[in-house]
C-alpha cells in the first residue's frame, strides 16, 4: 500500500470541469500512476471539504462514481477505500516519464507556458488516440 493520506485533490474551479468530475479524474489519474493502490483510504469527505471548500454531496458524488465503476468501495463507519489499480508497472519510475519530463523542460525553456504545453499534450494525444477519451 502507498500512502494515501498525501493524497489530496486540486479543484480548479475556472476549468469549467464539474468539480465531482474532477475528483474522479484526479483519483483515476492517482491509480494510474501508481499514487494510489487497492487497500489505500482515499481521504473522508470531510478531509476533501476542509482542505477544497466544496459541497460535501460533491464529494460523496465522485466517490459513488468510482464505486459504480468498480475503483473504490465504501466501508460503513470506516471509509472509501480503493479496490482496483488503472496503473501498469509502476508509471513514476517509467523511461517515458524521464523523456516527458525532458520535453517539459525543452518546452519551458522555449518560453510555453503551462497552459501551451497541457494544449499541445491533448492535440497530439486525442489525434494519436481518438477512441480512448476515458
Amino acid at each position: 500500500m502507498t500512502a494515501a493520506g498525501a493524497f489530496k485533490f486540486r479543484i480548479d474551479r475556472r476549468s469549467g470541469v464539474a468539480t465531482y468530475w474532477q475528483i474522479v479524474q484526479q483519483t483515476k489519474q492517482a491509480l494510474r500512476l501508481g499514487l494510489l493502490e487497492p487497500g489505500d483510504k482515499l481521504p473522508t469527505a470531510r478531509e476533501v471539504v476542509e482542505a477544497t471548500a466544496v459541497n460535501p454531496n460533491t464529494v460523496l458524488k465522485a466517490y459513488r462514481e468510482l464505486e459504480r465503476e468498480g475503483l473504490v468501495e465504501g466501508r460503513r463507519g470506516l471509509g472509501t477505500f480503493v479496490r482496483a489499480s488503472l496503473g501498469t508497472a509502476s508509471s513514476l519510475d517509467s523511461p517515458r516519464r524521464a523523456e516527458l519530463e525532458e520535453w517539459m523542460d525543452r518546452a519551458h525553456e522555449d518560453g510555453l507556458a503551462r497552459e501551451d504545453m497541457t494544449a499541445l499534450f491533448d492535440s497530439v494525444l486525442n489525434e494519436r488516440f481518438p477512441q480512448e477519451n476515458s
